[in-house]
């Protein structure tokens, strides 16, 4: 059984699809042992406790640097002996320092085909205002394994989605909203089923 842990900052819609599909046998081998938010009004830590799985608010504030704020994040990962760290809209930056630290592998999903529209400050809305300016005929996501980049590590699962004429970004959202859901228990699933090969920077799928 993998245990895993799922970061999140918000509402954790993604948190709730992982959570149903470890609930449903949907995403098989896999029990998410662990929920953290860096925000304590995350509702996030919300659905956790109504699924009766651990959660911690770790407040980045109450440490004297952002590298003993790293180091208490992945002793709590390393502790509860994590193998799979999920990032569910979680807003903070982990560290090369924190990633050296887990034996975790981390996963992420962002909200448009990388790599295009991803790195620094692309990231919730600010991705889909960029796509609707481009103009780009299709977004998307993508659900990646996490490295030092920002949103540059080996790609597991993307799924496309057309950009309409009338579209906005809060329209783009809705729509890509439900394939992160899918894309990310997906990915999950076959990690959980050990059928996920990372050779440099290509995953392939056994």
């Amino acid at each position: 059984m993998k245990r895993l842990a799922v970061f999140v900052s918000g509402g954790g819609t993604n948190l709730q699809s992982l959570i149903d599909g470890c609930e449903s046998g949907a995403i098989k081998g896999g029990k998410i042992e662990l929920v953290v938010s860096n925000k304590k009004d995350a509702f996030g830590l919300e659905r956790a406790k109504n699924h009766g799985i651990r959660h911690v608010f770790i407040d980045a504030k109450a440490f004297a640097s952002a590298a003993e704020f790293d180091r208490e994040l992945a002793g709590l990962v390393n502790e509860n002996n994590i193998d799979l760290v999920c990032l569910a809209g979680y807003m903070k930056i982990l560290s090369r320092e924190f990633l050296d630290s887990v034996r975790a592998k981390v996963m992420n999903v962002h909200p448009a085909l990388l790599p295009c529209f991803g790195g620094e400050g692309m990231y919730g809305m600010h991705v889909h205002e960029a796509v609707i300016e481009s103009g780009v005929r299709v977004s998307g996501c993508t659900v990646h394994f996490v490295d030092y980049g920002a949103d540059t590590g080996p790609i597991i699962i993307q799924k496309a989605v057309p950009v309409e004429p009338g579209d906005t970004p809060g329209s783009l959202q809705k729509k890509i909203l439900p394939f992160e859901h899918e894309a990310y228990a997906e990915a999950v699933k076959l990690y959980c089923a050990d059928r996920l090969e990372v050779k440099g920077k290509k995953v392939f799928i056994k």
